[in-house]
């Protein structure tokens, strides 16, 4: 199957500016450079996403399928971004039918950064099935492998704060057979649904199988995070911030397994715990340092 053509227009993620400290003093810091990012589909705008401009081509590819805009990669022939003109166009092959009508119900959510999806998408929860917990589990040590990992990661977030990050991971064993979990790609936007839309087209690019695999966010998970991995059929989901009731009730409908208030050795499981091999005993020992 042909790829479609990406370009690779990553805008520089902070701009350094001028503070006043509560010294009195004057000094230099980072902070997130913002942008807008004009979606246009075959020459149609379709709307303007706020973002980073980390991986932008792989945010409105992942966009575009979290939307249910697209079902398949080989519809897409290209998609060029400029940031000249802040623009990001996506031409297919044989165009979407009916986009307007497709796109004409919207649905205002908590999201930040980019918070309005596409109606129906609910209407999908019916047809999504996830990998069972015999094929996609998680031990209480690989999920300290991968806050662990998290922690070590360098991140714009550690140098200029205001932004979310998301990680796809992959478990597996080491020689002795303790759960591992392996740091995939990794990314930062202004808001975590951009995070999750990148992670997704970058997912879909790489043709990956969803079993093993875990999606960490640094966000909340509301209903929109939910479903949106769930589309991604990645079954469990670690944050590092907190749950909705509407998230949590989706996650019971799919059997999806949600941790909370992750980090480093607390957390809470929210749902799923068939998915979840405890081991209280893992929670008072010493956590790894580099190169252990």
């Amino acid at each position: 199957m042909p790829l479609p053509r990406l370009t690779q227009a990553q805008a520089p993620l902070t701009q350094a500016i001028e503070v006043l400290d509560e010294h009195g003093e004057r000094r230099n810091t980072a902070i997130p450079a913002e942008r807008p990012l004009t979606v246009f589909v075959d020459k149609r705008e379709l709307l303007t996403l706020m973002t980073l401009g980390a991986a932008p081509e792989l945010l409105v590819l992942g966009y575009l399928r979290n939307q249910r805009l697209l079902e398949r990669l080989d519809d897409i022939e290209s998609i060029t971004v400029d940031w000249d003109v802040n623009a990001a166009a996506v031409r297919t092959v044989s165009g979407l039918p009916d986009l307007e009508a497709r796109t004409a119900q919207k649905v205002v959510t908590t999201g930040c950064g980019q918070g309005t999806v596409f109606g129906g998408l609910m209407d999908e929860i019916d047809r999504i099935e996830l990998p069972p917990p015999a094929e996609a589990r998680i031990s209480q040590r690989g999920l300290y492998a991968l806050l662990e990992a998290m922690r070590l990661q360098e991140s714009t977030y550690k140098s200029s704060g205001s932004v979310h990050g998301c990680a796809l991971f992959a478990l597996g064993r080491d020689t002795q057979g303790v759960q591992t979990a392996e740091l995939l790609h990794f990314v930062e936007d202004v808001g975590r649904h951009n995070a999750i839309d990148t992670i997704a087209g970058w997912m879909w690019m790489q043709g990956l199988d969803s079993r093993g695999k875990v999606f960490y966010t640094t966000g909340r998970l509301t209903s929109e995070m939910v479903i949106k991995a769930a589309q991604m059929g990645v079954p469990i989901v670690v944050s590092r911030s907190g749950i909705t009731q509407m998230g949590h009730a989706l996650a019971g409908q799919l059997g999806m397994t949600l941790f909370g208030r992750a980090v480093n050795r607390h957390f809470l499981c929210y749902s799923g715990f068939e998915r979840f091999d405890a081991e209280p005993a893992a929670a008072l020992e010493r956590r790894p340092l580099p190169g252990d």
